[in-house]
């Protein structure tokens, strides 16, 4: 797509068709350039400022929380609570089927989990073919996406909370995984999961908080966190400063669109005094977020313009205390319970690595080779993981030319990188079988033994009236 993609771009039937030409195999440029009576001529993208009203105002290159991404699905949304009562929810992308007016059940089923301050949009770009496109057309019929607390589509993180991962590993996992078995039955479950969700979520596999999981595809990080020189410094001193000298409940990439002058807008000018690499604020502050580097996340070179320019969006404000979970297990030099004395977290293993030997599910560790987030913990957590349990149970990939974040942001991702994440699933995926609703009930019964915990209350949300589902077992009634 060319650098000087409009606002409404993402809302023309020719954006629309770009995306699906890509999946056909057509390039960039086959699509990229309609007739010119088609299509008006595209504004300059910038960072597209006006005065309006005698204030700044900030036009948004893509809708917030779009779903034009994944133009040809069947989408729903499933709603769940945590044991310690958060509400988290599930999105759910179904291969629409040109003979049937509602998708079948499929045998294999793929849920996706993002890192600290992004959520499901990470997944469902439109300005590029995203994973959960790339995965409806190769097979994987029905995709989830799953946002947890660490999500910026929920106000989770907007105050001086004191969440941590144990928190997500012993509550938003389980809840999440037995929302789904209420619609997906006994299929194989397979996770690509994603920097601190991926850490998270290990923790929790080999917690043995989740079970049944076929394959796992774990990007960045997992149980042996290992972080650049400076970003050591950041985590020893960003938390005290943030909330105990600067009083603030969370540090955000947005702060610079302030409209007036505040602490985080003063800071967020001094961070990009420091990052001349190029002139989108929310970039500097994501490189002082996260890592070390100009910038820290990504390759910029890899990322389409559109997704640079979103950034402030893409990646939400956090609370910083998570920061301080990942320093103790970079001093410990694997992951940790953070607060072994609390009694809530009785049941999972203070040293995560403790179970490593009954845990029989592949995993597929993958790492940018210019990661200046994470550095190379995944290298070793492979190698870790291959000391203790034997070799051959798991897979390691180094991508060249590739950060933290642009192994699934990037625009060309369905080139560089998604073939491989799906090589890994087909390897692992139960051959293909459909079941209707009607046949699964008849199988495992209403009441199955998979069905949530009694605690679990859902509400799935439907395009269609008649799809609507309210339920929760007797005892949480």
């Amino acid at each position: 797509m060319s650098d000087s993609t409009s606002p409404s771009d993402t809302e023309n039937p020719i954006y629309i068709e770009g995306i699906r030409a890509r999946r056909s195999g057509q390039s960039d440029i086959a699509w990229a350039q309609p007739a010119a009576s088609t299509i008006p001529p595209p504004a300059p993208l910038q960072e597209q400022s006006k005065k309006k009203q005698g204030k700044r105002s900030i036009e948004r290159p893509t809708a917030l929380f779009t779903l034009e991404g994944v133009p040809d699905a069947h989408i729903t949304t499933h709603h769940f609570s945590t044991q310690d009562k958060l509400g988290l929810s599930l999105l759910r992308f179904q291969k629409k089927s040109p003979t049937q007016e509602k998708p079948r059940r499929a045998t294999n089923a793929v849920l996706l989990i993002h890192g600290l301050t992004t959520s499901t949009d990470m997944f469902i770009m439109p300005e590029h073919y995203n994973l959960v496109s790339y995965l409806l057309d190769h097979g994987y019929n029905d995709v989830w996406s799953l946002d947890t607390r660490m999500s910026n589509r929920f106000p989770y993180n907007l105050w001086m909370h004191r969440f941590t991962m144990d928190d997500m590993a012993l509550y938003d996992y389980p809840a999440a995984i037995a929302c789904m078995r209420e619609h997906i039955g006994d299929a194989a479950l397979h996770v690509i999961s994603h920097c601190l969700g991926s850490v998270s979520f290990m923790m929790s596999l080999f917690a043995k908080q989740v079970t049944g999981i076929a394959s796992v595809i774990s990007n960045s990080a997992a149980l042996t966190p290992r972080v650049p020189a400076w970003s050591r410094v950041k985590l020893r001193l960003a938390p005290f400063v943030l909330e105990r000298v600067l009083r603030l409940p969370y540090v955000n990439p947005r702060w610079h669109e302030d409209p007036f002058l505040s602490t985080g807008k003063i800071l967020a000018t001094l961070v990009s005094l420091a990052h001349r690499e190029n002139d989108v604020h929310a970039c500097h502050m994501l490189s002082f977020m996260w890592g070390a580097g100009y910038p820290a996340l990504y390759r910029q070179e890899n990322l389409h313009p559109v997704t640079h320019r979103r950034g402030g969006d893409l990646y939400g404000p956090t609370s910083v205390h998570y920061f301080r979970h990942v320093r103790k297990m970079v001093r410990n030099g694997y992951a940790v319970v953070y607060d072994p004395t609390n009694t809530k977290y009785a049941s999972l293993p203070h040293n995560y690595f403790a179970y490593a030997h009954d845990i029989a599910t592949p995993i597929y560790f993958v790492t940018g080779k210019d990661n200046r987030v994470f550095a190379d913990s995944n290298i070793r957590c492979h190698q870790t993981l291959e000391e203790r349990t034997g070799a051959g149970q798991h897979e390691l990939k180094v991508f060249d030319g590739y950060g933290h974040q642009d192994v699934f942001m990037g625009k060309h991702c369905h080139r560089d990188i998604f073939p491989e994440l799906v090589r890994f699933l087909d390897k692992h995926r139960r051959t293909e079988s459909y079941q209707s609703d009607e046949e699964l009930e008849t199988t495992l019964g209403r009441d199955a033994p998979h069905s949530r915990p009694s605690y679990v209350r859902f509400k799935t949300v439907s395009a269609d009236a008649d799809d609507d589902i309210v339920g929760s077992n007797s005892e949480s009634a």
